[in-house]
């Protein structure tokens, strides 16, 4: 291992047996974490061809069980993957959709990395949820329910578990061929028919270009081609987050919204459009506009809701828990989820930023927009983010965002409000208020939600 280390770390390339005797190691535990660690980084410094990302996908793929699903549901089988942003709840949302909508969807998440937070520490914000099934047990809520959201078990891409936790904490989380490699392993082992990815791009994001999120989303369906599913990726911008709760328990809360058929447009957008696509690519729309529709059905006429607290119960919710989740009161649902002992709003300021001096405390401006990476910076350092892997995090930190872009706001009104269990001190204050932009005119033009859509070649 030291010399394929050394080799990678001069920018050779290695053969398909040397990246399968790293992940070996991986799996038989002859690898130490360090070196494990130095590898991590060889790859970030040095890259991966797009042959050596498909061989090391294989490989860790191969280091445990492939699921194995009824003749009857090839075709329907599908999954989403998002690379990660702040406030992104996505997956709770689409996951029951897509199931209300006749797919099979065993979704393998994965937890926080960096400052985004994971789909499966939102659930577990959730008093019960079990994130750790068997295969025997996902066929069975695939068959019950139609989905499931879980973790990388033992027997599932074991590798890309060690791995996972080891890319969080030796600052190789944006390594291009580590993400392809992670992500599709994965979807992999499931088996899908059809894969849609979401690349997100900008401060808070992964990619920090448009370019750069293009490079990994044609990687990513280029890769799933070769692994024998259809693949597409989307293009979206992660400059401010998606929706207006972020954090844990706040974003359960916000899903919850948006299976009522209600919560933010941007986050019902990309819901749809995600959606779509994946129903168009596995047979049961004609095209992607129609897929977007009966994702909006589901949403609105209460299936997809009633197929979360479904997939609530087969993953270790109690029922009486998942029915106030789902059906209960705004205060039924803090009881269960519980909240923060401190709600404290942060004000628009006087002055600086935005705002011209000398003007009347009446003056308003425009929200331009409001950042996304110092809000999840500071939640991070709250407790909301881990400094290490099996670290312990606060599922009841988060934030509010009481305005949006676009929207007028005057001189000392509320545009934030953070929940918090005590921390919060006068350097974090700033950190937030700098996340709000202002100027004295209405911004140019609105917001987007998804900027470019990429295919397999043919499609």
């Amino acid at each position: 291992l030291p010399a394929l280390i050394g080799k990678k770390r001069d920018g050779q390339r290695l053969e398909e047996a040397e990246i399968q005797s790293f992940v070996s190691g991986i799996t038989e535990g002859t690898a130490q974490q360090g070196q494990i660690g130095a590898m991590l980084m060889a790859i970030r410094l040095r890259g991966m061809d797009m042959c050596e990302t498909l061989a090391l996908t294989r490989a860790m793929a191969a280091s445990g069980r492939a699921l194995a699903w009824p003749q009857a549901w090839r075709g329907r089988l599908v999954d989403k993957h998002s690379t990660g942003g702040v406030g992104d709840k996505v997956s709770l949302v689409l996951a029951p959709a897509l199931a209300a909508c006749g797919c099979k969807v065993p979704m393998i998440s994965g937890r926080g990395l960096g400052h985004t937070g994971g789909t499966l520490d939102k659930l577990e914000a959730i008093p019960g949820f079990r994130v750790n099934l068997s295969p025997e047990e996902m066929r069975d809520a695939l068959e019950r329910v139609g989905c499931c959201i879980v973790g990388q078990s033992e027997e599932l891409c074991p590798a890309d578990r060690v791995l996972y936790a080891l890319r969080d904490v030796t600052a190789t989380v944006d390594s291009l061929p580590l993400i392809t490699a992670s992500i599709l392993s994965k979807k992999a082992a499931e088996r899908l028919s059809a894969l849609v990815l979401d690349v997100k791009y900008g401060r808070a994001a992964l990619c920090p270009t448009r370019d750069s999120a293009r490079r990994l989303a044609r990687s990513l369906v280029w890769v799933s081609s070769q692994l024998g599913f259809r693949g597409s990726a989307v293009l979206t911008p992660m400059s401010q987050p998606l929706g207006r709760r972020l954090g844990h328990s706040l974003e359960v809360l916000e899903a919850l919204e948006a299976l009522h058929g209600g919560g933010p447009s941007d986050l019902r957008h990309l819901v749809t459009m995600l959606g779509g696509l994946l129903l168009w690519q596995c047979g049961l729309a004609e095209a992607a506009e129609q897929g977007q529709q009966l994702l909006k059905g589901v949403l609105d006429n209460g299936s997809a809701l009633a197929t979360f607290e479904a997939m609530l119960g087969v993953q270790g919710v109690p029922p009486k828990t998942a029915k106030l989740l789902c059906t209960g009161t705004p205060a039924q649902r803090w009881q269960v989820l519980g909240q923060a002992s401190i709600q404290e709003e942060l004000n628009a300021p006087g002055g600086g930023k935005g705002w011209v001096r000398g003007t009347t405390p009446t003056s308003t401006r425009w929200v331009q927009q409001i950042e996304a990476l110092p809000l999840a910076q500071v939640l991070h350092r709250l407790g909301a983010g881990r400094e290490r892997a099996g670290d312990r995090i606060n599922h009841r930190v988060g934030a509010e965002l009481l305005v949006t872009a676009g929207q007028r706001l005057q001189e000392g009104e509320a545009w934030l409000r953070v929940h918090h269990d005590g921390g919060l001190d006068e350097e974090g204050r700033k950190a937030l208020q700098a996340a709000l932009c202002l100027a004295p005119e209405p911004p140019s033009s609105p917001p987007e939600f998804v900027t470019e859509t990429i295919l397999p070649t043919g499609d």
